[in-house]
């Protein structure tokens, strides 16, 4: 294989750690603006009696630790909101980037109104999370177009085991096995060079025509592609699902499925 593709920005939503950290920063921000307020009554106020005035707020905040649980989410709502508007925006600016790449894997009608376009990684804990669910929205959605875009980002430092995934995925599209090998990349545990070849022979594929087209200038082409239309649209994680261009406002398999109705409509 060839690990040629310009490495990806950092992904700060794609895995379960991150994601608590990102939230336990934005409580302790808001743990702050509410320490601030507090601090500009008292300028505001200097009557209050500051011991009597803490301990009150303390109290209250320990009998309802859901206030601050309530702000965060709120913030997190108001941030993501300003996400999905900041990639909708992008992807209505290069409407070009949305036409049907022939290289993609892709199922359901050409001529369909609804399109999905799914970007991910076989690594991403959150893409496994929803993979199997989306498979099943998938079938029960044969009047739609989905599109799936191997995005990996994940290798960072280590090994590209992301890379190489996606590029034996590519290899067994080519082999017309993509879905097979697409579920069985998102229910592994773990991922290794080793551990994806032997999915790839299980499901039968030529494995010399798999390493050729692993290390062809075509695959290079075609990833490093997808990973500048990722940048363009300003996508920030995996998986990100694009439906008629218009990003979902989370991964969860039910707003995914809302969204391709309201398409629908």
């Amino acid at each position: 294989m060839t690990d040629d593709v310009p490495p990806a920005p950092a992904d700060p939503a794609t895995t379960p750690t991150t994601s608590v950290l990102r939230r336990w920063l934005s409580g302790r921000s808001v743990l702050a603006l509410v320490v601030s307020v507090i601090a500009l009554g008292f300028a505001a106020a200097p009557w209050i009696n500051p011991d009597l005035f803490g301990s009150r707020v303390r109290a209250y905040l320990i009998s309802h630790p859901e206030v601050l649980e309530e702000a965060v989410n709120a913030r997190q709502a108001r941030e993501d909101q300003a996400r999905v508007g900041e990639i909708n925006a992008a992807v209505a600016a290069n409407p070009a980037l949305l036409r049907p790449d022939p290289r993609d894997p892709s199922f359901g009608p050409v001529d369909a109104r609804v399109t999905v376009i799914e970007f991910f990684d076989f690594r991403c804990p959150g893409c496994k999370s929803v993979a199997a669910d989306y498979l099943r929205i998938m079938k029960s959605q044969p009047d739609v177009r989905f599109v799936f875009k191997d995005w990996p980002i994940l290798d960072r430092d280590g090994p590209p085991v992301s890379q190489y995934a996606a590029r034996a995925a590519l290899a067994a599209h080519r082999q017309g096995k993509y879905l097979q090998v697409y579920e069985a990349l998102m229910a592994a545990r773990a991922l290794s060079p080793q551990a994806i070849d032997q999915i790839l022979i299980q499901a039968g594929l030529d494995m010399d025509r798999v390493r050729a087209d692993i290390a062809s200038a075509e695959t290079t082409r075609h990833v490093t592609d997808i990973h500048i239309t990722a940048a363009t649209f300003k996508l920030t994680g995996t998986p990100t699902f694009l439906i008629n261009g218009k990003a979902t406002p989370s991964i969860a398999p039910e707003d995914v499925l809302a969204a391709i109705e309201m398409a629908k409509r």
